[in-house]
């Protein structure tokens, strides 16, 4: 048999090109099944991935991708799903000790910041595999997310939760920080967990952790980033917290109660969890006088900055017909963005602008209409959940990046939707 190494130029080219479909799967191939962080270019010289997940940097640093398997590409459904498959099954009978972790959930879902609370204290549970913990979930409210039942149970298993406790009742809805410190007081007193975790962050967790640290005589660490373990630490382990207006790294002892910041810990993405269900005989506390929740404020959504906005409809060169753009954007209740192009023609403000060189955005939903998907476009909405796109042309860069793809003229597929949106809303009317 000939020695001569045969090459297939346009596989090469598909491995160097992480916005094609078939990138992921090509570099599998090329690593036996894997996908490859490194592998041989076609003049002999190692290539790396510097988006390979776990990729160790030039510092030390090594990378966490929360966008999945998606970042700056799309990849086939099938691979998506034998992703998923290959997850190994685990469960925890009788844990030695419990974490407990009190996700955010904005709008009722999971989030990325408590996905990545959620990686930190399965790195807790599972440190010792003699005697492994459990991860139990203390969730207040309505989980909007994947729907119920079987469904549900898979979502927050696959977010690594062994134990679930979903404490819905209205006591507990909108601004209640006392009913729930009075929930998470009766978890402590039924189960003791070895620890609390709870997002550093201004959507509710900074503030009730502070009040659970306090009602527990404990002294919390604060903007937690890091935690490694440490025999002479009296829990074994130690964290690095950010301190004086982050600008100085402070390490200590891991407490009882930590508030860790987002990408504190890598998401789970190799073990599906139980998420069995737990239930406990909390009474909420009846209503204080003092406080009235007067639900959430009206917010114009043209005034949310891009940064916080969690529904984005984007505009790009594509877009002929503005009037119909602004009109769509305000029966959907949508913020506006826009391409650098876009922005450099004039029809949108600076501040609008989505990308590396705007705006990194995280929104649910980010609906990009007549965008081709510039590099830096994709980099700027990398950590959004789900991204929509309108184009006609369908081998561009931000169709394979988009969770659903409509091919089509722009304008006809807006006024379409606003339409559809605006008969749905007249019916609800004539039923009220």
């Amino acid at each position: 048999m000939s020695e001569i190494r045969r090459r297939d130029p346009r596989r090469e080219w598909i491995a160097r090109n992480r916005l094609h479909p078939e990138h992921l799967s090509v570099l599998a191939e090329q690593d036996g099944g894997v996908a490859a962080s490194e592998w041989l270019g076609p003049n002999g010289v190692v290539r790396k991935n510097l988006r390979a997940i776990g990729f160790i940097g030039p510092n030390g640093v090594k990378r966490i991708d929360r966008s999945g398997a998606q970042q700056g590409g799309q990849v086939a459904g099938a691979s998506r799903l034998a992703a998923q498959d290959s997850r190994r099954n685990v469960t925890i009978e009788a844990p030695a000790f419990l974490v407990a972790v009190v996700p955010d959930m904005p709008g009722g879902r999971l989030s990325g910041h408590d996905k990545d609370l959620l990686g930190l204290a399965r790195r807790l549970a599972d440190a010792d595999p003699d005697r492994p913990g459990a991860v139990l979930a203390v969730i207040f409210g309505q989980h909007k997310g994947e729907g119920g039942g079987e469904l549900k149970t898979q979502v927050f298993g696959e977010a690594g939760i062994d134990r679930l406790l979903h404490l819905d009742d209205d006591a507990y809805a909108g601004f209640a920080p006392e009913a729930r410190l009075a929930a998470l007081a009766a978890v402590e007193r039924e189960l003791a967990p070895r620890h609390w975790l709870l997002p550093d962050s201004p959507l509710g967790g900074a503030d009730l952790g502070r009040r659970l640290s306090l009602s527990l005589g404990e002294r919390p660490a604060a903007g937690v980033w890091q935690i490694e373990a440490d025999g002479d630490a009296p829990l074994g382990w130690r964290c690095t917290a950010r301190g004086a207006a982050e600008s100085l790294d402070i390490q200590r002892p891991l407490p009882r109660v930590v508030l860790a910041l987002a990408e504190c810990a890598e998401p789970v993405d190799e073990t599906r969890h139980a998420a069995e269900p737990l239930a406990l005989s909390i009474e909420p506390p009846a209503t204080l006088s003092r406080i009235e929740d007067l639900g959430q404020v009206a917010v114009d959504p043209a005034g949310v900055a891009l940064a916080e906005a969690e529904f984005i409809i984007s505009a790009g060169n594509g877009v002929k017909d503005w009037e119909g753009f602004h009109h769509a954007a305000k029966v959907l209740g949508a913020t506006k963005g826009a391409s650098r192009v876009a922005v450099d023609d004039g029809f949108m403000a600076r501040d609008r602008q989505v990308g590396a060189t705007g705006t990194w955005v995280t929104a649910r939903v980010y609906l990009a209409v007549g965008i081709s998907g510039a590099i830096q476009h994709l980099q700027g909405i990398q950590r959004c959940d789900k991204v929509v796109a309108i184009n006609l042309d369908p081998g561009c860069d931000m169709i394979k990046r988009a969770d659903l793809a409509v091919i089509g003229d722009s304008a006809q597929i807006l006024a379409a939707l606003v339409a559809m949106v605006e008969q749905q809303r007249g019916g609800q009317r004539d039923a009220a």
